[in-house]
């Protein structure tokens, strides 16, 4: 259910932004320890471990100030080799990222919580030189309970009265509209221009927010082109901008990636990937669009599907090392959860929330998700891929987004020793989504022209989907 609402200054409540269990969680000491380290701290312990990465180039990325994506959730799997080396694996990045209402409160105490946080630090940073005059705006298309949260902590922040916004892509009726690349607000019926929104439109947001924007957007439409919200781009964004850093002993790690497929030719680039792989149509979200093709059935069954969009991304599957005698081609394994008392190990992936801040980039929270089911040892037992592969908790019922809680796993006291991770794998979780940050804030800068247009011509050398491009323009 999307609601209209303005908050006040001083009235932030936490309960209203949290989920219950997390609300009553107590952060696991080593992630709050991870979430207090410094900068320095993080570039000689990365190092230390990696020593082919250049810390004075770490050093500077690390203090790298985002343009247009200054807000960022990565997606990363935890993966080991046949040679058992293990490493975070970014399986793709998201320009408006959920995350706060799953992460126990660092300080219980406080009321500088994480949301206040990334808006002093991040929003209120990026309105340095905005002159517009108007209102402050929050529009949001799901998650209440985080836009919300949002909305009242930029209240706090920015101590002013602020607008909380459905603007759903089907709407009838929006209250949001653009005169003259300015952003109006319909507010108690009258029209008032916006000085600066925080955007948390998460479906098609290209086809109601323009790319050129005289109102401040955080995160502007650009981020979501870029890579942000297109995964195509974002591919190339990483590819790109690992031969400009390899060099310095660094790398965005992705499972090996073939873009610009289209639906007839999939089958071949299944074969070549040895009958096994994740199938991604590179704009949607939110677990939607992405397909585990393990068995011929599952093949079978994508095949028959209809899409809006022309192009798709293929990518290796990353599976079982038990299935490596069936998997021919297989390179990277699910380390997955600690198993429990009846040995089960489930998939897990887990979510980095990062900003751009006046200091560089820093973490904001962090949380994990588990399939539905365990990952079998003998491949035969694969019934259902997507139920033990895949891990995003939101789905939709009768049109209406909910969120499957019971496979939320928190970086608190109770949750956090499931994962098997340690400090060591939230910093190369960090250094690795900061690294993809920074490859898409730099294609965000390559797609926009002078006067702040997107440059289509070289948009659509780098995505030529007819489809989107149409709701694009």
């Amino acid at each position: 259910m999307l609601i209209e609402k303005q908050f006040e200054p001083n009235n932030f409540e936490h309960q209203n932004h949290w989920y219950e269990k997390t609300l009553n969680a107590t952060i696991h000491p080593i992630v709050k320890h991870f979430l207090n380290m410094s900068q320095e701290q993080i570039i000689t312990r990365y190092c230390h471990l990696n020593p082919k990465a250049n810390k004075d180039k770490l050093r500077e990325l690390l203090k790298y100030k985002s343009k247009y994506f200054v807000w960022c959730g990565a997606d990363l799997i935890n993966v080991t080799s046949n040679t058992g080396k293990r490493q975070m694996v970014v399986i793709e990045s998201n320009s408006c990222p959920s995350g706060q209402k799953s992460m126990p409160l660092i300080n219980e105490y406080s009321e500088d919580t994480t949301y206040h946080q990334l808006i002093k630090n991040t929003f209120k940073n990026s309105l340095k030189n905005v002159r517009l005059k108007g209102v402050l705006v929050v529009v949001y298309d799901k998650n209440l309970m985080e836009a919300s949260g949002y909305a009242s902590a930029i209240a706090d922040v920015m101590k002013e009265k602020i607008y909380l916004i459905p603007f759903e892509k089907d709407d009838e009726n929006p209250k949001i509209k653009f005169e003259d690349s300015t952003m109006y607000a319909q507010i108690d019926g009258s029209w008032k221009a916006v000085k600066a929104c925080f955007r948390y439109l998460t479906q098609k947001p290209w086809n109601r927010l323009p790319v050129f924007s005289k109102t401040k957007i955080v995160n502007p439409i650009i981020s979501c082109l870029a890579g942000g919200r297109n995964k195509l781009v974002a591919a190339k964004a990483y590819e790109m901008f690992n031969a400009e850093i390899d060099e310095f002993g660094l790398k965005i790690n992705t499972p090996n990636t073939v873009w610009e497929v289209r639906k007839n030719e999939i089958p071949l680039w299944v074969k070549q990937m040895g009958g096994h792989a994740v199938i991604k149509v590179p704009y949607s979200n939110a677990g939607q669009g992405v397909y585990t093709i393990v068995t011929q059935k599952d093949l079978d069954e994508f095949m028959e599907l209809d899409f809006d969009y022309d192009m798709f991304i293929v990518q290796n599957l990353i599976g079982n090392s038990d299935w490596s005698s069936t998997f021919k081609n297989q390179k990277l394994y699910h380390v997955g959860t600690i198993p429990n008392k009846k040995s089960e190990t489930y998939v897990c992936d887990i979510r980095m929330m990062i900003s751009s801040t006046a200091e560089g980039i820093k973490p904001i929270c962090t949380y994990a998700r588990r399939a539905k089911k365990p990952l079998p040892s003998e491949f035969e037992k694969v019934t259902n891929s997507w139920e033990i592969l895949g891990t995003n908790l939101s789905y939709k019922e009768n049109d209406v987004w909910k969120s499957d809680t019971n496979r939320l796993v928190l970086m608190d006291t109770k949750d956090f020793n499931s994962l098997g991770i340690g400090i060591d794998d939230l910093i190369d979780g960090f250094i690795q989504s900061t690294l993809s940050m920074i490859a898409i804030d730099k294609m965000s800068k390559t797609l926009i022209g002078s006067k702040g247009n997107l440059k289509k011509k070289l948009f659509k050398s780098l995505n030529d989907d007819e489809n989107l491009i149409e709701e694009i323009l």
